[in-house]
């Protein structure tokens, strides 16, 4: 049951989808991985909808250069991790849901106690070879991954739903190079915003995905488009012929 506090804060959402709407966010556990440009905004809109468990993952800590994007990394935090910058931030955003972090690298040795039961996974990251592992996991245990990244003013969204819709690995088939590359902070905050409402209108059940559609934001612009895209058949992941070559290696 949601509390008076709770009816008081979310009023303006109930009118949108109800108590019984309102009761499934707070019931949901999303699962972040990352806390920097994309994930702090993520993670700050899921709070304040009323996401009631967050679980959120990051081996940085805050530096100086992350302070023109991360925005729930502040200057008095710099030089702390920033799993615990963002839990403190978010704890007094909204003390009404739960919060878990951890402080380490996500590889294949702890990604799937770490996903757990999430009923989402949004790919908060900036680097390719943990998307990719993002995605088999979703694949493995049948979870939605919303996917978001940046670069400069620009940046792209996707939502998989696996065995229904493309997955990362049927539209990013090969790992581009590994780069330092340049961002300004209203491009995160645009795409992680996008990847927040994905993730609120698949738990509500509303609305159109962003499934086999990989959106694309040119900052410069202000313009979006979006790139159809399908299941490859030879994906190494979702495709028809995975589960052979993955008995026969």
């Amino acid at each position: 049951m949601l509390s008076d506090n709770e009816l008081e804060r979310y009023s303006r959402q109930i009118m949108l989808f109800g108590e019984d709407g309102q009761k499934r966010l707070n019931d949901a556990t999303v699962f972040v991985a990352g806390a920097g440009g994309l994930g702090c905004p993520v993670a700050l809109y899921l709070a304040v909808a009323g996401i009631g468990h967050l679980r959120i993952a990051d081996k940085d800590i805050v530096e100086k250069t992350n302070l023109n994007r991360q925005i729930l990394h502040w200057e008095r935090d710099v030089g702390k991790e920033k799993v615990t910058s963002v839990e403190e931030k978010i704890r007094q955003i909204n003390p009404h849901i739960e919060i878990q972090t951890f402080h380490l690298t996500i590889d294949e040795s702890n990604i799937m106690e770490l996903v757990d039961d999430a009923d989402i996974i949004v790919d908060a990251m900036d680097n390719y070879p943990i998307r990719y592992l993002l995605n088999k996991v979703a694949h493995e245990k049948g979870i939605p991954l919303v996917h978001g990244a940046i670069r400069g003013f620009d940046g792209q969204a996707m939502t998989i739903i696996p065995g229904e819709s493309a997955c990362f690995n049927c539209v990013f088939p090969s790992e581009p190079p590994s780069e330092p590359f340049p961002v300004v902070g209203v491009t995160p905050g645009i795409i992680a915003m996008i990847q927040a409402n994905e993730v609120i209108k698949y738990l509500l059940g509303e609305g159109k995905l962003l499934t086999d559609r990989l959106l694309i934001w040119d900052g410069l612009s202000s313009e979006m488009e979006y790139l159809r895209v399908a299941k490859r058949q030879d994906c190494k992941i979702c495709g028809t012929d995975a589960g052979s070559a993955d008995k026969s290696e």
